[in-house]
């Protein structure tokens, strides 16, 4: 039995044409599984009695089982949705006013390693399949749907995040048709704009995405040099900072926004100084040459602690310190504000169930530490810090 959720619209055209059916019968259906949320084909009633019997036969519309759901007391829900064989992944819905973003998975784990991630922490196990990804989605939009009691038609989700468990870029084959299926005017019908796609640096797929699928891009930087980056984000020895940026240079000429986000988390004497803060500065204005910056937005990142990261939250004053030079310096700075982190929901925290199949627990023993050069006063009994 096929998984319709599987498919974006032109996939379940060829699905329909194996079935012996007309392929304009894909965009009704289609309609069904993501409008609606219908999963019996025999309530599709404006289909092919012969279309109905055959999905029957031969489909399903499957959700991914929910293992346990949180909410969080600012309203943040996260699914905790079991993929089998003993691994488990994490979705996360923030509601803001006016809007409402979901953060999906892309993998059972990373094998980026990033050392501020709790994903990266546990390893990783397989790719999840476009169904799962779309599923993540199709789950949440109906079921809030219910429980908000929105009007027929009304988008329970705005803005779609691909910033959950995993490296999307690591998982293309499944990622595109799933973005696909998020963009379609006959399934949620998502601005290209209000669709991000988070990557820690994976240079020819973000040269792929630029002509197969362009929507938002946010990139994992967190250091304003190539020696940080390395040991922060070990994916910058195989693509440095300069081919980083030449690509999102390129991203730019068909990207939905005239910006790439910059995700930067800040880790106490590690890269938050007013020195890094000039460095990033220089770095994204291009003073090393005309074609070596980069048209950003810069998103500052307080780090949401785990036990093995070794890593401690910047204090709220050294964050705005940061953010100052960097705004005084022309470049548009947020900080983001940390949602949904009294259920372990918030930014680098989602680490699921994962049955590790990389041994990155022993790789983690071996690893060189981050070299952390901390301010005197930080040097002894450092604590972590509380969200801001």
């Amino acid at each position: 039995m096929v998984n319709l959720l599987q498919f974006d619209r032109a996939g379940l055209g060829d699905f329909c044409e194996q079935l012996g059916e007309k392929r304009f019968r894909a965009t009704q259906l289609f309609r069904w599984i993501h409008q609606r949320g219908e999963r019996d084909p025999a309530a599709m009633t404006d289909l092919a009695k012969s279309l109905r019997d055959k999905l029957a036969t031969s489909a399903v519309i499957e959700a991914l089982p929910v293992a346990s759901e949180q909410v969080a007391a600012d309203g943040t829900i996260k699914w905790l949705f079991d993929v089998g064989a003993g691994d488990a992944i994490e979705t996360v819905f923030i509601p803001e006013p006016g809007r409402g973003t979901l953060c999906i998975s892309s993998q059972a784990g990373c094998a980026v390693n990033c050392r501020f991630c709790a994903t990266g922490h546990q390893g990783f196990s397989r790719n999840l399949s476009s169904a799962e990804i779309v599923a993540q989605l199709w789950h949440a939009e109906f079921d809030l749907r219910r429980r908000l009691g929105l009007a027929p038609g009304e988008r329970a989700i705005t803005n779609v995040v691909m910033m959950g468990m995993g490296e999307p870029l690591q998982n293309y084959a499944a990622l595109v048709p799933a973005l696909r299926t998020m963009l379609d005017d006959h399934g949620y019908g998502l601005s290209r704009r209000r669709v991000t796609v988070s990557t820690s640096g994976v240079v020819p797929m973000i040269e792929r995405l630029r002509d197969d699928c362009p929507v938002a891009l946010a990139v994992s930087l967190h250091a304003p040099d190539d020696v940080l980056r390395d040991e922060l984000v070990p994916l910058n020895r195989k693509y440095p900072i300069a081919e980083l940026f030449a690509a999102c240079r390129g991203y730019l000429e068909r990207a939905p926004r005239d910006f790439i986000t910059l995700e930067y988390c800040m880790l106490d004497g590690v890269n938050d100084s007013p020195e890094q803060a000039s460095a990033l500065l220089a770095l994204v204005r291009g003073n090393g040459g005309a074609d070596s910056g980069l048209a950003c937005k810069i998103n500052l990142i307080p780090f949401n602690p785990f036990p093995a990261s070794g890593l401690h939250r910047s204090s709220p004053a050294r964050v705005a310190a940061f953010a100052a030079v960097l705004q005084e310096g022309g470049i548009v700075t947020t900080v983001r504000k940390t949602r949904g982190d009294d259920i372990a929901a918030a930014c680098g925290q989602l680490a699921g169930e994962v049955q590790d199949r990389t041994r990155v627990a022993e790789r983690s023993v071996r690893a060189v530490p981050v070299r952390i050069q901390r301010r005197p006063e930080a040097a002894a009994g450092a604590r972590v810090r509380s969200a801001p």
